[in-house]
């Protein structure tokens, strides 16, 4: 009786066994998961701070070849007021996809003010428009512009 009972206690140990080394190992998986979570930054690898950065990670003042990393806008004077008073609202890219004159930007601030809640801009409207009309114009597509400014001349046969 006693060896059939060794002989059912053994396996049974062995189950155990490996039950807790299973559940030590999920436990430090979970761990593992945790930590990836709150510290992302240690698994970055880069020759500086800018390179390889998931846009979780984005600081909001990067700026690479003149773009604005985090919204894609061009970094130049007036990007810091377009972005705190449009990127309220829409996407950046919703300013990149759209190009219009000095015109055309002032009168979809009129149409955001009047149909969307947009608040009344003040000093800001004209920073923002201009920054709008220099770096979002139309740009020309299609076929090429026509040539100007040329002296012709004969040619002879």
């Amino acid at each position: 009786m006693e060896k059939m009972d060794n002989d059912l206690l053994k396996p049974l140990r062995k189950l155990v066994l490996m039950v807790f080394l299973l559940g030590a190992l999920v436990v430090a998986l979970m761990g593992g998961l945790l930590f990836m979570q709150f510290h992302p930054e240690i698994f970055i690898v880069g020759k500086d701070e800018n390179d390889a950065i998931p846009n979780a990670l984005v600081s909001e003042d990067i700026v690479r070849d003149g773009i604005h990393v985090a919204t894609g806008l061009v970094a130049e004077k007036g990007y810091k007021t377009v972005i705190s008073n449009c990127t309220n609202c829409h996407s950046a890219d919703l300013i990149i996809q759209n190009r219009g004159t000095r015109e055309r930007w002032v009168e979809l601030i009129k149409w955001m003010q009047q149909t969307q809640g947009l608040w009344e801009l003040g000093d800001n409207e004209e920073i923002i428009v201009s920054y709008l009309s220099e770096f979002y114009a139309p740009v020309q597509s299609g076929r090429r512009a026509n040539l100007s400014g040329i002296e012709w001349y004969e040619l002879s046969e």
